[in-house]
């Protein structure tokens, strides 16, 4: 069941490169971001990295992972999944399925549940999420 919103953050696209297609796939647009705002109401900063992939249909299919580190140490790392389309304005939109892990205390809410995030990036590289908890 969909539950709570338990993270939100915004940030900015910090890097992006074109990796070569394999198997005759598309080229992919890797993509690094830097973001900051709160997961389970505690501040954290978040790294990360995705890789998209334009389908033959017209959307985009992504994979990424991440760390996320808060105050005193607490920390939790991540890999998502997800499905996008190109927005209007010339960013992208995503939607998917992230998972957590992470021995931290503050944390220990996310071992064995799954998220479901909402991911916005404009075309000049701002970007915020939103995630919640799928029990």
């Amino acid at each position: 069941m969909l539950g709570d919103l338990i993270g939100e953050e915004k940030g900015r696209i910090t890097g992006q490169r074109v990796l070569a297609g394999e198997h005759g796939l598309p080229p992919t647009v890797e993509s690094s971001f830097a973001a900051s705002g709160t997961l389970l109401g505690v501040r954290v900063r978040d790294l990360g990295t995705y890789t998209s992939r334009l389908r033959a249909d017209g959307t985009l299919e992504g994979a990424g992972q991440g760390v996320l580190m808060g105050p005193g140490g607490a920390h939790a790392s991540w890999r998502g999944h997800g499905v996008g389309t190109f927005t209007e304005s010339g960013g992208n939109s995503f939607r998917g399925a992230i998972v957590y892990e992470s021995d931290s205390p503050e944390f220990a809410e996310l071992r064995g549940v799954a998220g479901v995030f909402e991911w916005e990036t404009s075309a000049d590289g701002d970007a915020e999420g939103k995630l919640w908890a799928w029990r």
